[in-house]
């Protein structure tokens, strides 16, 4: 049976990298690791999220080893603060597999799981703070933690009476859909309503096991939202993004955020311009469900916050004129009324 990918020296016996120098230090600065369900979607835009390459050792200089500001908004070690009435939690630095544009590659796998004491400091923070009103579960990929774990966190989480909603952002119920365990949607089911959002970026990847996963929290009643990166090389064609946000929706699950590539280092060969990006949904819009679009957003490096950048559809014309161009590119004049 196909195993798990933990090393560089594991995805060269496989047949999937080329030992070099430059390959090993890639390797070293930024953890390997892919999973067997991954591998078996073999497929060449799964590989190559996971499979590093020699292009990640050239570091342009607008790249950042923090590019969305996580650091800039921590009150506490766990938490991020950078919007009024959200956090983010770093449950854990662990992945089940290491993405190779992720924006927290120089953190994640370095050190393990949150600790005792902050995870107090970070509870402490939550009660004083009644304006936050959602707790978003990050890292690293939070449910690669146990459900004993998730169940102690959460249920310290439900104690806190202004906490309405808990997101987590995973990639296990498609990278390691094993985990999705009858004890894990038990956890689930709580107070505060707990919403996932599934990180997918390829058709590929819903192999039938993850669709499986997808189903049982969906019979669980868990609402299923999902993120993407639009990345050079895997996603960067309408065809491409229409596919998998179809498959998403044949699974119940709502296409959410569409991420312009972060300023990660080490991964402008999989970053597209973002006129390359409008010009990908107004390819999508019209000829796809509503539902089926995500919100294509800009992460603005510095922690200044997540900022839609899709195509501009409204020109000013005059004083109450507006005009409107439609899907198909024909333009129609718009007054408001009075």
């Amino acid at each position: 049976m196909t195993r798990d990918l933990n090393t560089l020296e594991d995805m060269v016996q496989a047949g999937l990298a080329a030992p070099s120098p430059t390959m090993t230090q890639v390797s070293q600065a930024f953890r390997v690791r892919m999973t067997r369900n991954m591998r078996q979607a073999d497929h060449p835009a799964v590989d190559a999220q996971f499979v590093p390459t020699e292009d990640e050792a050239r570091i342009r200089p607008e790249e950042l080893v923090d590019p969305i500001g996580d650091d800039a908004f921590r009150p506490t070690p766990a938490l991020t603060h950078r919007y009024p009435d959200r956090v983010i939690l770093h449950a854990t630095q662990t992945c089940e597999v290491y993405c190779r544009f992720c924006f927290r590659r120089e953190a994640v796998g370095q050190d393990g799981h949150l600790s005792a004491e902050d995870f107090e400091a970070a509870l402490h923070y939550l009660r004083d703070t009644p304006q936050i009103r959602e707790v978003i579960l990050t890292g690293g990929d939070p449910m690669i933690l146990s459900p004993r774990r998730l169940r102690q966190m959460l249920d310290a989480l439900a104690a806190i009476p202004h906490i309405d909603v808990i997101r987590f952002h995973t990639r296990v119920p498609v990278v390691a859909p094993q985990k999705i365990t009858d004890d894990l949607l038990d956890t689930l089911d709580i107070r505060p309503a707990v919403f996932v959002v599934v990180h997918t970026n390829h058709a590929a990847e819903l192999t039938p096991e993850a669709e499986a996963a997808l189903r049982r929290l969906v019979r669980s009643g868990t609402p299923l939202l999902s993120q993407t990166v639009l990345l050079r090389g895997v996603n960067d064609t309408v065809e491409a993004l229409s596919d998998l946000f179809r498959a998403l929706l044949r699974n119940r699950v709502k296409p959410y955020y569409l991420h312009h590539c972060d300023l990660a280092r080490g991964t402008s060969h999989f970053r597209t311009t973002i006129a390359e990006g409008q010009a990908l949904m107004r390819g999508l819009r019209g000829h796809m469900s509503g539902i089926a679009l995500p919100t294509y957003v800009l992460d603005l490096p510095g922690g200044h916050g997540k900022m839609p950048i899709g195509p501009g559809y409204v020109e000013r014309a005059d004083a109450g004129v507006y005009r409107i161009t439609d899907y198909r590119g024909v333009i129609h004049d718009y007054r408001d009324p009075g």
